[in-house]
């Protein structure tokens, strides 16, 4: 598939979020990976601090530094990068007031931790900051360092103020460095080259969450991605069957007899019985399902598999097929 062909042609910095619990990680992960193929260098972001990128990778805890942890089919490479507030800062000072030395200082003394403790919206233009920084890092000759940069995020409850830096900058200074530094982050974010990607199971709170997140973040300005709709199990029975189960009204005896057939006839009808009830627990679980499904009208829409085997990496180049094939890279 050409890169003309995906959802996303023209788009570098992909901000992935989502409810606690939903698989926002593994997501940014496997998108990070589907954008590499064919021989793309994209840059993978975490943001919280909780080492989550190298536990999925199989590698050890990422210095702040950019690493490369996985090589994309067709030869594109996945770099990864864990941020640390305190370095950042102190890249920031060094930046914009040339006081790296002056930063180090205020790390011993407990400084940093302080001022973004009081100011914890500085910390987020910070990591926004280092984030559009690497979106927009160039080579000598011009080229860009990366083709792609995937952010880890924030979980959705906490995105929209987190993106909004603008607002935040307002509040730290109305001109100045960190003012013009702020606005040079938002040209990024809100510019059509960022899509935030939204990452929910088929579940009443994460997707009531994410129409929520969608809803306030459509508010600011800031270009929206897709839904990612994560562990999707599919249905073990047909429409029919499903009607049957949810009513109680499945053919015990025709139960019976394929146990017997597959050679269960000790208690075949005691597990028949059994069976019928995990049925209608299946139909009604799909059923609810079906029906948050519904409810996720935002397009494009990306549905990736429960892995029953679990997550590890092989795991991540399948969810990573899965969003080349929907046509996300």
């Amino acid at each position: 598939m050409s890169a003309k062909d995906t959802d996303w042609d023209g788009v570098r910095l992909h901000v992935v979020t989502g409810k606690g619990g939903t698989g926002k990680t593994t997501v940014a992960a496997a998108l990070a990976l589907a954008l590499a193929a064919g021989g793309k260098k994209v840059l993978l972001v975490e943001v919280e601090g909780r080492q989550g990128i190298a536990q999925l990778f199989d590698v050890p805890p990422l210095p702040y530094e950019e690493r490369k942890v996985a090589v994309a089919p067709g030869g594109g490479e996945v770099f990864a990068l864990a941020i640390d507030t305190e370095e950042a800062l102190i890249e920031y000072l060094e930046m914009f007031y040339n006081l790296k030395r002056a930063g180090k200082a205020l790390t011993k003394l407990g400084v940093i931790d302080f001022v973004t403790t009081i100011a914890p919206g500085l910390r987020d233009v910070i990591l926004t900051g280092k984030v559009s920084e690497s979106v927009r890092r160039k080579e000598k000759n011009g080229r860009l360092i990366y083709d792609a940069v995937v952010m880890d995020a924030p979980p959705t409850g906490r995105i929209t103020k987190f993106l909004n830096v603008s607002d935040e900058v307002s509040t730290l200074a109305k001109v100045g460095p960190v003012r013009n530094h702020g606005d040079l982050v938002m040209g990024v974010i809100r510019s059509p080259q960022t899509a935030v990607h939204f990452v929910t199971l088929l579940e009443e709170m994460p997707v009531q969450e994410t129409l929520d997140g969608l809803h306030d973040l459509r508010e600011t300005g800031v270009p929206l991605g897709s839904v990612i709709v994560n562990m999707e199990r599919p249905s073990l029975l047909t429409e029919a069957d499903l009607a049957a189960a949810t009513a109680g009204e499945l053919d015990l005896d025709e139960i019976t007899q394929g146990l017997k057939a597959a050679g269960l006839d000790q208690h075949a009808a005691e597990y028949a019985a059994i069976l019928a009830v995990e049925a209608g627990e299946h139909a009604q679980r799909t059923a609810l399902e079906q029906r948050e499904k519904a409810r996720l009208e935002h397009l494009p829409r990306y549905d990736l598999p429960f892995l029953s085997d679990g997550m590890d990496r092989a795991g991540l180049y399948e969810l990573a097929e899965a969003l080349r094939d929907q046509g996300a890279a």
